[in-house]
């Protein structure tokens, strides 16, 4: 990434317009106005969050909602402005749907910002992509093929006949970095999908993406898929015979790999806490739930969705879009603040010696 691409904004856009999303993309304002990031969604909507969070809470009532478009200046620092960049092709009357509701317009909208928020970042338009959460129910009922962000840009960022870029999903806090090597699938199709390629390339994608993050020689623990890793074969031949090759591949190429550990314990081990710094700076995973659940057992409120693999950054806030909590003004954006400060950091130039 140049120099000069740092001075672009972050593209954040709204995600399902019936969830928390506009609510706390708001209340971030709110907090702490971003003058390095623009809104990819809708004016109306936004102003219907800002009103919202305006009854409820009372900062938001100086926040100023205006359209903006690419290549115009962004608002000074200390505006109060939100700037909205509304593309062509989203339904109207948005800010008319029911809060907390699944809706085929809210998916098809929610979507389409997706789209938009990915063009602007691979056009040197934006500097990362933030995404507040969707609905997976709603682009289902919209009729997008895609079962969440991370499949759907995926999908935005391979050439056309060309096979998907591979992807990995990284759930991150203060605590505990995992990636998975599977994601959106069926417990069995998970277990299929542990295979060598697919372990050491995650491992390859984790190593390359720490890095990035200013960690020059990444400690990865690998998870094995069986208890206790296998006991040699006792418990099943995957952790011998797939997953320890794997990581012995990445050992001969100098990374600190070692595993595979027990599921039980290697995440306990990783953990960073007060008097107990962790033994890994990231968990390999096997599925989905196995590395997601020790994570969001931490609490979900400073925790980072990452996509590893694309060929720009994306991150997310670690929640859905809490229907039950929508249009409330209730909704809390610390998760949506880590996501916007670790897009910062992840596009700042990558450290020696990689």
């Amino acid at each position: 990434m140049s120099a000069a691409s740092h001075d672009l904004p972050l593209a954040l856009t709204l995600g399902d317009p019936c969830g928390i999303g506009p609510e706390i993309v708001v209340a971030q304002w709110a907090a702490s106005p971003a003058p390095w990031a623009v809104v990819v969604g809708d004016v109306d909507v936004v102003e219907r969050a800002r009103a919202v969070l305006a009854a409820a809470s009372g900062p938001a009532a100086g926040l100023v909602v205006r359209s903006w478009t690419p290549g115009d200046p962004l608002p000074a620092a200390g505006s109060g402005v939100v700037p909205v960049w509304s593309p062509a092709g989203a339904p109207s009357g948005l800010a008319s749907l029911p809060w907390g509701q699944v809706s085929a317009q809210a998916g098809a909208a929610a979507a389409c910002w997706v789209r938009e928020g990915a063009r602007l970042v691979m056009a040197g338009q934006a500097r990362a992509l933030v995404t507040a959460p969707l609905h997976k129910e709603a682009l289902s009922a919209a009729g997008e093929p895609f079962p969440g962000h991370t499949e759907l840009l995926q999908a935005l960022a391979t050439p056309p006949g060309q096979p998907l870029v591979p992807v990995r999903m990284m759930l991150a806090n203060p605590e505990l970095r995992t990636v998975l090597v599977s994601i959106h699938v069926s417990l069995r199709q998970a277990l299929e999908a542990v295979t060598h390629d697919n372990v050491a390339e995650t491992i390859r994608i984790t190593h390359d993406s720490l890095c990035r993050m200013g960690i020059v020689q990444p400690r990865i623990g690998v998870a094995g898929l069986n208890p206790h890793a296998g006991e040699g074969g006792l418990f099943g031949t995957e952790d011998r015979d797939i997953i320890a090759p794997a990581v012995a591949e990445a050992i001969a190429l100098g990374w600190a790999v070692s595993g595979p550990w027990a599921p039980d314990t290697v995440f306990m081990r990783a953990r960073h806490a007060p008097g107990h710094p962790g033994e890994f700076d990231a968990v390999v995973a096997m599925y989905h739930d196995q590395g997601l659940i020790p994570v969001k057992y931490l609490g979900v409120s400073d925790g980072v969705n990452v996509t590893l693999g694309l060929p720009f950054v994306r991150t997310s806030p670690d929640h859905g879009t809490a229907f039950d909590l929508a249009g409330t003004g209730r909704a809390d954006p610390s998760s949506l603040a880590h996501a916007m400060a670790m897009a910062r950091q992840l596009t700042q130039p990558p450290c020696a010696g990689r």
